[in-house]
This record gives structure tokens, sequence and C-alpha cells, in this order.
């Protein structure tokens, strides 16, 4: 697992958006989902606004690999789940990231469902 080149990181952050999808059995990769994410500390994370139960998180959780696409980059990735993840500030982020948008958009993407259903991403 690598790290982010800090413009690549800078690249993905500053995109309103990013594309994921995970890597199947047989190495192909399933259809991009459109999703918000944000860049903290020099790491990625994405979150699903559904929970875990959601289709994209579960296959990429699962998976564990896939590939993402936002401001310019496109990636192959890991997906984990890093102990000690700072919940509070993540949901900072994504609110100040998304306080162009409405209210009832962005409390999906917050909380204590949305930290059940957090991953980091970082470069294969």
């Amino acid at each position: 697992m690598g790290s982010w080149d800090a413009d690549e990181l800078r690249a993905i952050g500053d995109a309103e958006e990013l594309e994921i999808a995970s890597e199947r059995r047989d190495g192909t990769m399933r259809p991009f989902a459109t999703i918000w994410h944000v860049a903290v500390a020099g790491q990625l994370y994405v979150r699903s606004a559904y929970g875990p139960e959601n289709g994209w998180f579960r296959r990429a959780a699962a998976s564990g690999t896939g590939r993402i696409r936002a401001g310019g980059v496109e990636r192959d990735v890991v997906f984990d789940v890093p102990p000690g993840i700072d919940h509070r500030e993540l949901d900072e982020a994504y609110r100040r990231k998304y306080a162009n948008q409405p209210p009832q958009y962005v409390a999906p993407v917050v909380g204590d469902i949305a930290a059940t259903a957090t991953l980091r991403v970082n470069p294969r």
C-alpha cells in the first residue's frame, strides 16, 4: 500500500465528487459509483450515505481493492478501515467541504451511522 502524492491528493480532495469501483474476484472492475469524499491529514476517506449495507460500500469493504477517479486522477487503490479514525474530524471535514449543499444531503454522511461506513483509500 502506497501513500498519496501531495498533488494527486489535492486534486482528488478538491473535486466535488469521486467515482469509486471495487474489484471483482476475477480482477475486473465493477461499474463506478459516484460518491462524496474528503481528504484529511494526508489521507483520503469515503463514506456511505446509507450505512454499511449500501452496495458499493459492501463490495469495496469485502474486496479491499478497486479504482477511483476524481480531479483528473485515476488510480488503483486499496480500501481499509484503520484503527483510531477521528470520526468527529471527518464529520467536520464533510460539513466544510459540502457546506454549499442542502443540510439534508450532508446529514447522511456525518454522525454515528456514517462512522460505521467509512473507508480509508490509499493508492495501490
